[in-house]
């Protein structure tokens, strides 16, 4: 089982936003050994606040034996059909897919994800880790990642804060979770 995170600020080649995240939502649906659960699709303001247009984000849950570095390396193959750069950190994107957990896997350990998932926000801004970090450092803190996760995997348990992804959205701060407005099902 992995876990995907979609988002998009910018048009793209498969067109607006909301149209890229449907389309890319299609691909990666094609990695998945049985049909896969798809969110419904949300519209959530930029991070960090002024970082550009509104995202419609998203979120789904497959079925895979791939390893996650293969994965990660098809996500990123998307996000080239896309058009997508990474030109400013944090910046308009076309497309922004993120692997957010494999199964239970940690990776590449407990302290280095320690290290990632503690860092201040002026860090986070500024440093980029060099190998995939599982689960995604910052799934506990996002809104906009987490209210769609709930929608595919509610009960998805975090392997290294033990709580379950409806337990880690309910633990944050209610305007931010005001914040991610639905906008309808994918087709």
């Amino acid at each position: 089982m992995a876990l995907i995170a979609f988002g998009s600020n910018d048009n793209s080649v498969f067109g607006d936003q909301r149209e890229t995240v449907l389309k890319s939502m299609k691909l990666v649906a094609a990695l998945s050994q049985e049909p896969p659960r798809q969110s419904r699709l949300f519209k959530t303001p930029a991070f960090p606040a002024g970082a550009g247009p509104d995202f419609v984000n998203a979120a789904m849950r497959i079925t895979t034996n791939a390893a996650p570095a293969a994965i990660l390396a098809r996500l990123h193959a998307i996000e080239t059909q896309a058009k997508r750069t990474r030109d400013v950190r944090w910046g308009p994107r076309t497309l922004d897919l993120d692997l957010i957990a494999v199964g239970d896997a940690v990776l590449p350990d407990a302290r280095v994800h320690e290290r990632w998932r503690n860092l201040s926000l002026a860090q986070q801004q500024t440093d980029t880790p060099d190998q995939l970090i599982l689960p995604h450092p910052r799934v506990q803190d996002r809104g906009f990642v987490l209210v769609p996760l709930c929608d595919v995997a509610p009960d998805w348990v975090h392997p290294v804060l033990q709580k379950t992804a409806a337990q880690l959205r309910d633990a944050l701060p209610a305007n931010g979770l005001a914040d991610v407005v639905p906008l309808e099902t994918p087709q």
